[in-house]
């Protein structure tokens, strides 16, 4: 590793030092209304568009008092007042480094403007309202290799900051849904996101917490589909407590083309998945979440992708409004996984009176045999994070992950990534 490289490392890594340690230092007096999290939508994971704007709501008493020009504030609240209209503009930017890689790239930077958000167009009065939802997306890079790419530097299998990509223009979500029942009933159809509705919990969203894939969906052994997939999903609570999440989507989904779905959806090569759970109340539907997902994946011919099925399990709930443990895993028989056996357990942590995070995960994964070959190393993977909210429309979170046995990767034993994060909300 040349001087500038080894700099840059050390820069970073100082940087997340230092904005780790600032949580244990911060002397904040606190009140329990401040602390408590906001209710957020159900059936839907914290990176969905009405997860992420409902996070975004509680965004109070930040480190600094700067914020958006009152009158733009105004007239986003008359928006949602007048026309139950809601938006938001964000620009995400990371700065990832890495040790021992395969080539001579290991600092990698990107970014992401994302512009999404929900319109409620009828039935506002009844309860059953009928929105329209969408996101789009330009995602680039700053260095020969997107920050994405830094698995394949370091060997990894599986997914670091998988969101910063260098694939421009991109179309995540554009549905309507449906809810009936007084919301009890939602039903979504359109070109969605599958990870904002399955195997969901608080500390998923690669947005604003864990970047490592097997701190997300099926802990990595799920085969999702690309974004803007062309799908329908039907959701329900069956009781106070109990729900179900159903449905099915295009696996030949391309979210840069993302109307080519009109095409390949007929082609009949689908994802589907059934998930059954209980939730302690409906407002706190990925707070306190406990359930089992099933999916499989048809055959993708012409991808050369073996069809496939499998099981994921979670648990999670949030202990005084502070501490969230969680245990996760899965298991996947073929169908493209990444890994075929993984499971995660870690736990979140909100301080002071803002929508500051700490989180800590650990994963054991198994590389899925059918996909990469017999005979690879498990891998074990830690990642801590520390969500600042330094502004009422600025977050900054450094990262630090560990892996131990990258599968792909001859030359070490291990590696470590250090990352900063940063969200700036319009």
């Amino acid at each position: 590793m040349n001087l500038k490289r080894k700099q840059s490392c050390w820069y970073i890594f100082v940087a997340s030092l230092v904005l780790f340690i600032q949580p244990a230092m911060a002397q904040v007096e606190q009140t329990a209304d401040d602390d408590k999290p906001t209710a957020v939508q159900q059936f839907g994971g914290p990176g969905s568009v009405s997860g992420q704007i409902a996070d975004d709501r509680r965004q109070t008493n930040p480190l600094t008092d700067p914020t958006l020009p009152q009158s733009y504030i105004d007239w986003k609240k008359s928006l949602s007042e007048d026309y139950d209209l809601d938006f938001t503009v964000d620009y995400n930017l990371t700065a990832i480094t890495a040790t021992n890689t395969l080539n001579s790239e290991d600092t990698f930077t990107g970014g992401v403007l994302r512009f999404f958000g929900q319109w409620g167009l009828v039935g506002q009065d009844s309860g059953n309202t009928g929105s329209f939802i969408w996101k789009v997306e330009h995602r680039h890079k700053y260095t020969d290799i997107a920050p994405n790419g830094v698995k394949n530097e370091i060997g990894y299998i599986g997914l670091i900051s998988p969101t910063f990509s260098d694939i421009g223009t991109r179309l995540t979500n554009l549905y309507w849904k449906q809810n009936l029942n007084e919301g009890d009933i939602e039903i979504f159809a359109g070109f969605i996101d599958v990870t904002d509705l399955v195997d969901v919990y608080a500390l998923a969203s690669p947005w604003t917490g864990f970047t490592n894939f097997v701190f997300a969906t099926g802990s990595a052994t799920i085969a999702t589909p690309d974004d803007g997939t062309l799908g329908a999903y039907f959701n329900a609570m069956l009781g106070d407590n109990i729900y179900l999440i159903t449905g099915f989507a295009d696996s030949n989904a391309d979210s840069t083309d993302p109307f080519e779905g009109l095409n390949t959806f007929g082609e009949h090569e689908f994802f589907k998945t059934i998930e059954l759970g209980r939730v302690t109340s409906r407002d706190r539907f990925y707070l306190d979440n406990t359930h089992i997902t099933l999916w499989h994946a048809d055959e993708r011919e012409e991808a050369g992708v073996k069809s496939g099925s499998g099981v994921s399990f979670s648990y999670s709930h949030s202990f005084n409004e502070k501490w969230m443990p969680f245990l996760r895993g899965g298991y996947a028989d073929d169908g493209g996984t990444f890994l075929q056996k993984s499971l995660s357990t870690g736990l979140g942590y909100h301080w002071g009176r803002n929508n500051s995070l700490v989180g800590l995960g650990l994963n054991w994964g198994q590389p899925n045999e059918d996909t990469f070959g017999p005979g690879l190393d498990d891998q074990y993977t830690l990642e801590v994070f520390s969500r600042l909210q330094v502004m009422k429309s600025f977050q900054l979170t450094p990262d630090i992950q560990y892996i131990k046995n990258p599968a792909l990767n001859p030359k070490a034993d291990d590696s470590w990534v250090f990352a900063l994060r940063g969200r700036i909300i319009f």
